[in-house]
């Protein structure tokens, strides 16, 4: 599982797997939690690759080390939300922004390279704990979140819709009790992705 620090939640380096909370206090430890408690038999693995600041390039530049060599089974990746970021809160710093057209080319790029290697792709849309969708950065992320689905549409990859699932939770929460900056969620707001991934790869106790 790839991504940025969402995903990473203070996993270990350089992979993130193994004893004392090394795969990170996130969605990726909520979901490995109920994938082997439900499922035992199957012996799941999963590795935390997320790393925090990280956009589609920086996930392009370590690729090979962290997703091809590592020989995943089934490959996730949430990205997005700093390519969006990064453009508010440093707009004049526009080396660091990523526009949607280098994002979806480059994640397109990154997974259609993949695909042929595993046996299926889960792709999550970036978002933005905000419930008002003309809030200018939840609409950027919004057209963002539509280039994922547009990726997994044209690949076949599983596309979960992480934006839709946090609305439910936004109609009852101000969205700073979820994530004080509205990026980094609590444990609830993990618990939301983790439900989203989940229902998403058909996962059923």
């Amino acid at each position: 599982m790839i991504g940025d620090s969402v995903t990473d939640c203070e996993r270990a380096r350089p992979i993130g797997e193994g004893l004392f909370g090394a795969i990170g206090k996130g969605y990726v430890s909520f979901v490995d939690g109920q994938l082997n408690a439900v499922y035992p038999e199957l012996h799941i693995r999963t590795v935390n690759v997320g790393t925090s600041g990280n956009t589609v390039l920086d996930l392009k530049e370590r690729w090979q080390t962290d997703v091809l060599d590592q020989k995943p089974d089934w490959l996730s990746i949430m990205i997005g939300i700093n390519d969006v970021w990064r453009q508010f809160d440093l707009p004049l710093q526009t080396e660091k922004h990523v526009q949607i057209e280098t994002y979806e080319k480059t994640l397109k790029e990154l997974v259609s390279r993949t695909l042929p290697l595993v046996k299926g792709i889960i792709l999550m849309t970036p978002f933005y704990i905000e419930p008002n969708p003309q809030d200018a950065m939840r609409a950027r992320m919004d057209q963002y979140g539509q280039a994922v689905k547009r990726v997994a549409e044209e690949i076949g990859a599983i596309f979960v819709d992480t934006q839709a699932a946090f609305e439910p939770l936004l109609q009852a929460y101000y969205p700073a009790a979820i994530a004080w900056d509205r990026v980094h969620p609590n444990t609830v707001g993990h618990t939301v992705l983790a439900n989203a991934f989940l229902k998403g790869i058909g996962f059923s106790r």
